[in-house]
């Protein structure tokens, strides 16, 4: 792999999240089933790039001194 990613913009990694939130609510009664899990997992992805793409913007925004 050439490409870089940060951890959470890695659909593996909130997957693995997921799946142990949910093992954890289903020892407390509450069942979260796969196809849930895998919209959930996409969902924070695309909301977690959203919010880096917002903080970029605001930290070029906000800068002191220009690009050059």
């Amino acid at each position: 792999m050439i490409d870089t990613k940060y951890w959470y913009q890695s659909k593996t990694v909130w997957g693995s999240l997921i799946a142990i939130l949910a093992s954890v609510l289903q020892a407390g009664g509450f069942e979260l089933d796969e196809g849930a899990q895998g919209d959930l997992a996409e969902g924070i992805v695309a909301l977690g790039g959203a919010i880096g793409g917002l903080l970029a913007l605001y930290g070029r925004l906000s800068a002191d001194k220009r690009l050059g």
